[in-house]
Parts: structure tokens; C-alpha cells; sequence
């Protein structure tokens, strides 16, 4: 009931010794997410306590991967030294990576999302996003555990708030995975990916798609849910009332012209079915009508 992680799902972090990789790692194992260490290189062989759990911190992926049998990391590093984590865990053949990291520069995330592809074994979520929950089975990266519940929703959505918004509002129902992709203008896991994933899910239900202005990240999602998505699926688009050719907030919400706008994506989205709602209560709304809730 769940797509990319679950119950069984054994989490590295890599900067785990770094305050924010501490801070997020003691998170994550409160929620239940099985993290079975850390990688900080140079710190290899030492051992960190959170909270009664005793932690290995390794020099590189591959060494904590041979050791725990981790398949999922998530990133917790400087950006400064992103691009070489992420390359670590690539070369390791670890099969989930879940960059945390903001500011990351465009050139790096290109790079290592680009040797992704090349080495064909690793699935990169982000840069700069909140990370992925299956409630009540494993919470990856910074989303607040306790909003919501495990349930028939799937969510994707570009907007780290708007991810725990639209959780906390539909909590009553709860969620099979929610997967924040992140908002940089290069990231590894699209909307299209999230929303194949959960058609293929047999317990996810219904589908919550959020974008915002700038690129043609949802038109081509809407393109891919015509075509290939028979489950309900509801959408909002951040941004109706931003500027035209302002960046706003994330990198790639910039808009040129009619090209990238709220209304062109809500257009798009309707055109291939998805009920689009104004504000993200209306949105929640939409998907109670549909499952009758």
C-alpha cells in the first residue's frame, strides 16, 4: 500500500552526524523508519546514539550498504558537497537516494541526476524537497509523521508545504505515499513517475497531483494521464496570483508569457480529466466527492 518505500525499507543518512542530519534522523526513527546508520566521510567506525539507538556511521555508501543492507539514503549534506554524496551513493548502486539538500547548484544537480541515468541503478528524489512518507511505515526525509494517517490517497507534489497542507487536510482518509519531487528546475523523479507508480499500486485509489507556475512539468503530466492514468486524480496549481516574469520561491517557477502559467496548467490538467480546485481546501474537497467522504 505504498510505492518507492515501506515497512521494510532500511534507511542510511548520509550527514547523519551534521545537526541537521541528527535532527531529521531522530525524526525519522520516532515515525518508525527503520534507519540503520550513517555515512559521514572520515567519520567512519564511530557510533552515534539518538535517543537509545545506536547508530554505525560509515565512509562511504557502499561500506554501510555491505554492512546493513540499506537500500534507501537520504541526503542531509552542505551543498558544497552534494553533488559528491549523491555520486557516492550512485556508484554504490543504491537504489533510492532522497536529496533533502536546498541550493544545490543547478550545474551539480544536472550532474549527478544526468549519472543517474547513465549508471541505470538509482532513483534520485529532489533536490531541495521535504522527501516521501508511507504512514505508518516509513517516513524518508523532513514531512511531519504525524498529520495524517496510512490510507487510499496517493499525493505528489512540488511544494514541500503544500505537501503537509494537503496531508493534514485529507487526514481523515490518509495516504498511501506522499512524495514531495522538489521544486529546482532539474530534479530526478517527476510527477509522471509518481503517477505511474501509483496506478500500478493496487491500494492506491485516488491521486493528488500538486504543481506550480513555471516550466511544462504538469502539462506534461497531464499529457500522461490522458493517456495512460484510469484512476481520479485532483490537482492544484500554486502561483494564480503571482507576477508575470517574477521567479517565485523555487528556482523553477518562473513565468514567460502565457507559457508556464497557473491557468495554462489548470487548462491542461482539465482538458485531460483531473478536477483542478483554486485553493488546496478546494482541492481536498474535490477528492472527498469523488471517494464520497
Amino acid at each position: 500500500m505504498s510505492i518507492f518505500i515501506n515497512a521494510s525499507s532500511k534507511v542510511i543518512v548520509q550527514g547523519m552526524t551534521g545537526s541537521e542530519g541528527t535532527k531529521h534522523t531522530r525524526r525519522m526513527l520516532a515515525s518508525g523508519t527503520k534507519v540503520v546508520g550513517g555515512v559521514t566521510p572520515g567519520k567512519g567506525g564511530q557510533v552515534v546514539d539518538i535517543d537509545g539507538t545506536s547508530l554505525p556511521v560509515f565512509n562511504t555508501v557502499a561500506e554501510a550498504m555491505a554492512a546493513t543492507a540499506a537500500n534507501v539514503s537520504v541526503v542531509f549534506v552542505p551543498p558544497k558537497f552534494a553533488k559528491a554524496a549523491v555520486i557516492d551513493a550512485i556508484d554504490a548502486k543504491m537504489p533510492l537516494v532522497v536529496v533533502i539538500t536546498e541550493g544545490i547548484p543547478v550545474h551539480d544537480s544536472a550532474y549527478f541526476y544526468a549519472y543517474s541515468l547513465q549508471k541505470g541503478t538509482t532513483q534520485i528524489v529532489g533536490p531541495n524537497c521535504p522527501g516521501l512518507i508511507s504512514p505508518e511505515q516509513s517516513n524518508v526525509g523532513i514531512i511531519p509523521a504525524d498529520i495524517t494517517k496510512r490510507g487510499p490517497i496517493g499525493l505528489v507534489s512540488k511544494s514541500g508545504t503544500l505537501t503537509y497542507q494537503m496531508m493534514y487536510e485529507l487526514r481523515d482518509i490518509g495516504f498511501s505515499t506522499a512524495v514531495g519531487i522538489g521544486g529546482d528546475p532539474v530534479i530526478g523523479t517527476t510527477h509522471i513517475d509518481c503517477l505511474r507508480a501509483f496506478q500500478d499500486d493496487p491500494e492506491t485509489t485516488a491521486i493528488v497531483m500538486i504543481g506550480e507556475i513555471g516550466g511544462d512539468a504538469e502539462e506534461r503530466a497531464a499529457a500522461f494521464i490522458a493517456e495512460y492514468v484510469t484512476k481520479p486524480v485532483v490537482g492544484y496549481v500554486a502561483g494564480f496570483t503571482a507576477p508575470e516574469g517574477k521567479t517565485m520561491g523555487h528556482a523553477g517557477a518562473i513565468v514567460s508569457g502565457s507559457s508556464g502559467t497557473a491557468q495554462a496548467k489548470k487548462d491542461a490538467l482539465e482538458a485531460a480529466g483531473v478536477k483542478v480546485g483554486q485553493t488546496p481546501s478546494e482541492t481536498a474537497q474535490l477528492m472527498r466527492d469523488i471517494l464520497g467522504r
